[in-house]
């Protein structure tokens, strides 16, 4: 299926391969993950096109095996960030020209390599160096990015094709979508290959130029996402990768003149660093930067009395605790009516109970290590206070250990006070907290859900009860960007709920949507008259 005289294909959502014992795929990633094990890889920034590497490396290790070397990256400095927007600005002008067809089939070959003979290979890197399980990993660093780039040309597509409805005789209206002058910082998250890739291809494939620093505990599968980005045939200096500290980074980019835009995924604490910092500059640039963020998330869970206790069990157990709980819209706080709370607490915990935790490369393993030590000591910390508090009882997991891997079992507190500390601080583990209320409080509940937490990403509903359902849809309208009914909190899937949210949680542009793309663009409109006037005389001045 063709979209109009624009001839883009109708994008359609990736497959999700099931990794079952005996099939093709199985084996086919067990042999890229060994592969991957086997050897220690060198990872360049890439610079104009060129490898760029230097004496100072880094080290990238699985965190759940975190003496095991992947590889060693180049960390470069702020002499190297200078270079990278040289680099792009010496390749915007041809770039931006280049017709956006042209554009649009490199990302589109990209998402073919990603699909075909890159599946394993950055499912492999994603499952060690981020520590995901096989269907974790399928569903970012595979699906998900190719869902990006698909939906993202076929939105582009449509945002060329959107001309103003009425030219008057002797006349022709239209509307050009210009890239934004100068050059854009991509600024990328370790907990989604897919979104690692996107923030720089989506501003890219609108034509602009990009300066791209990865999260350090994300660069072994970023490294890979730049090699499929060159084989598809970006030109150089498009998209420039950096490892460099954030801090050096900035202080180069955001003092620049030719700064216009930040596409970043990441703390809420950094990002509002950011905007002040930009607000402060804001008399250096050229233009006025375009500022696109999503951040954190407090995300919850709300269970009426009306629930299915089975699905509500399993739609907080997987928001949870999926991918230990470092999405930033996973669940973290889960309201139930105690009506309904013994039977899903019983399912909840029978479920926990059997839940499997080690390393990526045993498929049986549910739950996988939390990415570095600084965020284990954190919720190690977290874990302790609760322990150590007679209000807050721990009715799950609450065991943790570093030895071997960044290991931090999927906990379960139940907290007497719904502003208790882990109600309302993001945490971005596998620990949960519960508060049980009364089937009668349920409005009331609904005001302390909305007032709790500074964020607001993602949250569910789970009723049976439609009048329930609508008085939360209604009351909870700004607490949550992605809304969900009677599923989990997370899960997202381009091309069927655009992602963002606003308030704490970021600018709510909708990644996997036009709405996203177009904060790339700056729109130029232009009239041109065919038969202009001769005289400046309007009618209404002749005389009687």
């Amino acid at each position: 299926m063709l979209k109009g005289f624009f001839n883009v294909p109708e994008p359609v959502n990736e497959p999700i391969l099931a990794y079952a014992p005996g099939s093709k795929e199985r084996e086919l990633l067990k042999a890229a993950l060994a592969d991957a094990r086997s050897r220690e890889i060198e990872m360049p920034m890439y610079i104009g096109g060129k490898e760029v590497h230097t004496d100072k490396k880094g080290i990238s290790t699985p965190p759940h095996d975190h003496q095991h070397v992947l590889g060693r990256y180049s960390i470069g400095d702020k002499g190297h960030v200078k270079q990278a927007i040289e680099a792009a600005l010496a390749a915007k002008a041809q770039w931006e020209n280049l017709a956006w067809e042209q554009r649009a089939a490199i990302f589109l070959k990209a998402a073919e390599l990603v699909a075909g003979p890159y599946r394993y290979k950055l499912n492999a890197a994603t499952m060690l160096g981020q520590s995901k399980n096989v269907y974790q990993a399928e569903i970012d660093s595979a699906c998900e990015l190719i869902d990006f780039l698909r939906f993202n040309v076929s939105y582009m597509a449509d945002i060329y094709k959107q001309q103003p409805p009425v030219s008057p005789k002797g006349s022709w209206n239209r509307v050009e979508q210009r890239p934004l002058e100068g050059f854009v910082f991509a600024l990328t998250p370790f907990n989604f290959t897919a979104i690692a890739a996107n923030l720089p291809a989506s501003a890219a494939m609108m034509g602009n130029v990009v300066v791209w620093k990865p999260a350090d505990t994300q660069i072994y599968a970023a490294h890979v996402i730049m090699q499929i980005f060159r084989e598809a045939g970006l030109p150089d200096g498009v998209i420039n990768l950096v490892y460099v500290d954030g801090p050096e980074a900035g202080e180069v980019i955001f003092n620049h003149p030719d700064f216009a835009g930040i596409h970043f995924t990441g703390s809420t604490r950094v990002f509002q660093d950011i905007w002040k910092t930009i607000g402060n500059n804001i008399h250096k640039y050229k233009t006025y930067p375009r500022i696109v963020g999503e951040t954190g998330g407090k995300d919850f869970i709300l269970v009426h009395g009306s629930a299915d206790a089975a699905a509500s069990a399993t739609a907080i157990v997987r928001g949870a605790f999926e991918y230990q709980g470092q999405k930033c819209s996973a669940a973290s706080r889960v309201y139930v009516a105690a009506s309904v709370w013994p039977e899903v607490k019983e399912q909840m915990l029978r479920d926990l109970s059997s839940f499997k935790m080690g390393g990526t490369e045993d498929f049986s393993n549910f739950i996988n290590a939390v990415i570095s030590e600084v965020s284990f000591d954190k919720l190690a910390k977290y874990i302790d206070a609760a322990k150590g508090d007679a209000d807050v009882e721990v009715i799950a997991g609450g065991g943790y250990d570093k030895s071997k891997g960044y290991f931090v079992e999927p906990t379960v507190l139940v907290v007497k006070d719904p502003k208790y500390v882990t109600m309302c601080e993001e945490l971005f583990g596998p620990v949960l907290t519960v508060y049980v209320y009364e089937d009668a409080e349920f409005e009331n509940i609904l005001e302390v859900i909305d007032t709790t937490s500074i964020y607001a990403l993602t949250g569910a509903v789970l009723a049976q009860d439609r009048y329930a359902i609508a008085k939360a849809t209604q009351v909870l309208r700004n607490a949550a960007g992605n809304f969900y009914i009677n599923d989990k909190c997370t899960g997202a899937v381009v091309g069927q709920q655009p992602f963002g949210g606003a308030r704490g949680s970021g600018t709510n542009d909708k990644a996997g949507s036009m709405i996203n793309l177009l904060r790339w663009v700056s729109p130029r409109t232009i009239k041109e008259t065919f038969d202009p006037p001769k005289d400046y005389r309007y009618p209404f001045l002749a005389e009687d």
